[in-house]
C-alpha cells in the first residue's frame, strides 16, 4: 500500500543485479539510483534470482509476499534457537512476532538485504548447536557474503570454533567460509580483483548523519571525525577482549590453551559439546552448553552494534531477535520480569522515532549500556570441575562435528 517506501532499495537493488543479468562483471559499474554496489557477491546471486522471479523487479508484491515466507522462516528458526536454550519464557515470543512494527516493514515493506543475511545466519547458528560445524561454517560464509553485518558474530565464532577443535582443527572450518567466499566473488575477481574487493568490503565507508539511529545526540563533525571512529574501533575490541577473557572462557586455564588440541587439555577444560552440558558452559545462571553457544555469539554480536559507527534504521534487524535472549540468560526474579519486557519496549520505541533524536539515542545507549551490565555480572564463570558431575558421563564426539 506504500509503493513509494518500498521502491526507494528495492528499485536500487535490482539495478545493481540487473547490471549483472546484463553481463557486467566489473563490480564498479554496477550501481543503482541510491549509489554503488557495496554488498559481496552473494547478494547478487540471491537478488538476481528475485529479479527474475518478480518480472525483473517489476512485481513488487510478489516480492513482499517471498519476504512475508522468510520472514515467517527466520521466526521458525529463531524459535527452533530459543527452545533449544530453554532460558525465555513463552510470552516473550508475542513481543517478538506481534511488536515490532520495525521489524515487519523491513522485511515486507522495504524489502532490505539485512532480513536475508540474518535468516541465513540464524540457519547456520541451528546446524552449530546440531554440531554439523562444517555446514555451519559453510551457511555463515553466504550470510556474509550477503551483507558483511555477519561479520560481528564471527569474533564469538572463532572463539568457539578453537573452543571445539584447537588451532589445527578450526583451519579446515575457516578454509570452507574462505573458501566460499572466493568461490563467490571469482566472476568478479577475475575482471576487476581490486573494484570488487574495495566496494564489497568497505569498511571505511562514511554514513550520513541524517540517517543515524544512535548517535544523535553528538555533533555532526564529532560524528564523521575519523578519531571517533577509531575510539569505537578500540572499545569494540577492549569489550570482545574482555567477553573473551572472563565470560566466555570458563576454565582455570590460560586462555591460550584454546590453540591446544583439545584431547590434550586438562580435563578441567573439556571439549565443548551439545552433550556435555554444564562443563565447559558452567556460569552463574548454569547455561546449557547449547545456550552457551547462543551466549557467545549473540553478546560477540551485540558488542559490535553497541559499537557500531552508525546505526540505521533497517539495521535493527542486526539484534533484534537476540535481544529476548541477552536479557533473560541471566537468572530472573518474577518481579524482574516486568523491567526486562520495559527495556523491550524502550528499544523499540527509540527505533520507531524517527527522525531520531538526541532523547531516542541517549535512550538507545542507556537500554544497551543496562544490558551489557547485565550480561557482565550476570554470566560470570565458575570454576569447572576436575571431576565430571557422576550423573552426566562424557559421550563419544558426534561424527556430525567432524
Amino acid at each position: 500500500r506504500r509503493p513509494a517506501d518500498t521502491e526507494i532499495d528495492w528499485k536500487a537493488y535490482m539495478q545493481e543485479v540487473e547490471g549483472f543479468a546484463n553481463g557486467t562483471l566489473d563490480y564498479t559499474q554496477l550501481k543503482g539510483d541510491t549509489g554503488p554496489l557495496v554488498y559481496p557477491a552473494g547478494f547478487v546471486y540471491i537478488f538476481l534470482g528475485l529479479y527474475y522471479a518478480t518480472g525483473r523487479g517489476s512485481d513488487i508484491r510478489l516480492a513482499q509476499y517471498l519476504f512475508a515466507g522468510l520472514y515467517l522462516l527466520n521466526l521458525l528458526l529463531v524459535f527452533r534457537i530459543y527452545c533449544r536454550t530453554n532460558k525465555v519464557p513463552p510470552y516473550v515470543f508475542f513481543f517478538m512476532c506481534c511488536a515490532s512494527y520495525r521489524i515487519h516493514s523491513i522485511f515486507v515493506l522495504r524489502l532490505f538485504n539485512d532480513p536475508v543475511a540474518m535468516a541465513i545466519l540464524f540457519l547456520a547458528i541451528n546446524l552449530f548447536l546440531e554440531e554439523r560445524w562444517s555446514w555451519g561454517c559453510l551457511l555463515f560464509s553466504l550470510a556474509v557474503s550477503v551483507k558483511m553485518n555477519i561479520l560481528l558474530f564471527a569474533p564469538g565464532l572463532l572463539f568457539l570454533l578453537l573452543q571445539r577443535f584447537g588451532l589445527l582443527g578450526c583451519i579446515p572450518k575457516l578454509c570452507i567460509c574462505a573458501l566460499l567466499q572466493v568461490v563467490l566473488g571469482l566472476p568478479f575477481l577475475l575482471v576487476n580483483p581490486v573494484g570488487y574487493l574495495t566496494r564489497s568490503f568497505d569498511l571505511g565507508r562514511q554514513f550520513q548523519f541524517k540517517w543515524t539511529v544512535n548517535w544523535r545526540f553528538l555533533p555532526e563533525e564529532v560524528f564523521q571525525n575519523r578519531v571517533f571512529h577509531a575510539a569505537l574501533l578500540l572499545a569494540h575490541l577492549a569489550g570482545l577482549g574482555l567477553f573473551a577473557l572472563h565470560r566466555w572462557h570458563s576454565s582455570k586455564e590460560n586462555i591460550l590453551t584454546l590453540l591446544k588440541d583439545p584431547g590434550k587439555r586438562k580435563p578441567t577444560s573439556p571439549r565443548l559439546t551439545v552433550n556435555n552440558i554444564l562443563w565447559q558452559a558452567s556460569c552463574i545462571c548454569l547455561l546449557n552448553a547449547s545456550a552457551w553457544i547462543v551466549f557467545i555469539l549473540f553478546s560477540s554480536n551485540f558488542l559490535g552494534v553497541c559499537c557500531s559507527r552508525s546505526l540505521h534504521y533497517q539495521f535493527y534487524v542486526w539484534y533484534f531477535h537476540t535481544l529476548p535472549y541477552l536479557l533473560w540468560c541471566t537468572p530472573t526474579t518474577k518481579l524482574a520480569h516486568m523491567p526486562k519486557v520495559l527495556l523491550l519496549g524502550v528499544i523499540e520505541l527509540c527505533w520507531n522515532t524517527y527522525p531520531s533524536t538526541v532523547c531516542s539515542s541517549l535512550s538507545l545507549h542507556i537500554c544497551h549500556g543496562l544490558i551489557l551490565l547485565q550480561l557482565w555480572y550476570g554470566t560470570a564463570p565458575t570454576p569447572v570441575s576436575h571431576t565430571p558431575p557422576p550423573s552426566r558421563k562424557p559421550t563419544a564426539t558426534s561424527k556430525k562435528a567432524q
